[in-house]
């Protein structure tokens, strides 16, 4: 394998040892509090040899969690459980982006305090269902935001990003794909508005462009990135004009200076690599399926700065030695993806 995976790059305010980075993935093992678990610090521990670490996401206040076991970071028990994972990361010479997560309408009533509905820009439910500890609950029709009431949310982000900062994270993550509440402002087909933040596709980019710059306004343009994933159409999201709603977004943050766009593709044939780096000034992540190959081709030809590895991350906690010296990659187990406990979790072995 050639050394392009493996030179430094300057991200936003930091600077990475190697250009592989830990893509966000949910691993359920957080308590019914949000809190995570001891174990958390070890597993993002064993695998700060990554050049970035993005974490899995996180909720901003308790009407964003969506799933069973995920964390928040809105209360101080939180944050303290993130400092463990934070410093482990930092112990082991990593660097660490927290990712905020925000589920919007894909949350169920059992999530969410008082059982009360979620949110999202419109009253359109998702046609999906969601893993309760009951079992699988039919999605439900959501509260549409007023007007008045984005601002608040736009303020969730703000002071999620200071929580981030205060237990130790380098920077912080804007999910903005898999169809959670930005990607359900930006979408045509979840997003019926007539306000402000609804119709035309520069309206419907504007709640992402206010939650960048509340993000940025904290802890600097320098340590906030976003994810996107165009034509992903998880959890029932789906866009009339993808190609010019996503470069219109793009070229609405690039003045922005953030650190990084996150691009992770799905089940498209359109390049959006080729469409969306030249509209970015930041470094540009790419992921979405890569093989150590194939990010080797793809940091050749310059197409990405850094690549997002996920499954591979989960069962190969050295996953950077291991490219680097063509050594094989180990299977992950699927079934303890979600499970609590630290099988499938902590116990992946590295190599000698």
């Amino acid at each position: 394998m050639t050394k392009d995976l493996f030179q430094p790059l300057r991200l936003g305010d930091l600077t990475l040892p190697n250009r592989i980075a830990m893509a966000p993935m949910t691993r359920s093992r957080a308590d019914d509090d949000g809190v995570q678990p001891d174990i958390a610090a070890i597993y993002y521990g064993q695998r700060a040899g990554a050049g970035l670490i993005i974490s899995e996401g996180i909720y901003p206040s308790a009407m964003g969690k969506g799933y069973v076991r995920t964390p928040g970071i809105h209360t101080d028990a939180q944050v303290a459980a993130w400092s463990t994972v934070t410093k482990a990361v930092h112990d082991n010479g990593g660097r660490i982006f927290a990712q905020i997560m925000h589920t919007g309408r894909v949350a169920v009533p059992d999530f969410l305090p008082g059982g009360v509905l979620p949110v999202a820009p419109s009253a359109i439910r998702a046609d999906g269902q969601a893993y309760t500890d009951r079992g699988m609950t039919p999605m439900v029709t959501p509260r549409a935001l007023e007007t008045s009431d984005v601002a608040g949310v736009i303020d969730e982000y703000r002071r999620a990003t200071r929580r981030a900062l205060e237990a130790g994270f380098d920077g912080v993550e804007l999910h903005a794909a898999s169809g959670y509440l930005p990607e359900q402002f930006l979408s045509s087909k979840t997003n019926r508005r007539t306000d402000a933040y609804g119709g035309s596709i520069a309206n419907r980019a504007r709640f992402v462009v206010e939650v960048l710059e509340a993000m940025a306004s904290v802890a600097g343009s320098g340590r906030v990135g976003i994810k996107i994933s165009p034509e992903m159409n998880f959890n029932d999201v789906s866009d009339d004009t993808p190609q010019e709603t996503y470069s219109h977004l793009v070229e609405q943050i690039a003045p922005l200076g953030l650190a990084y766009l996150h691009v992770a593709l799905f089940g498209t044939s359109t390049d959006y690599h080729g469409l969306l780096r030249p509209l970015f000034r930041g470094a540009y992540l790419a992921g979405g399926g890569f093989t150590g190959e194939s990010a080797e081709a793809t940091q050749v030809q310059g197409r990405a700065d850094a690549i997002v590895f996920g499954a591979a991350f989960i069962a190969n906690p050295d996953l950077p030695k291991r490219l680097a010296e063509g050594l094989p990659l180990a299977e992950p187990d699927k079934a303890t993806f979600y499970a609590s406990g630290p099988k499938g979790y902590i116990d992946y072995p590295t190599t000698a």
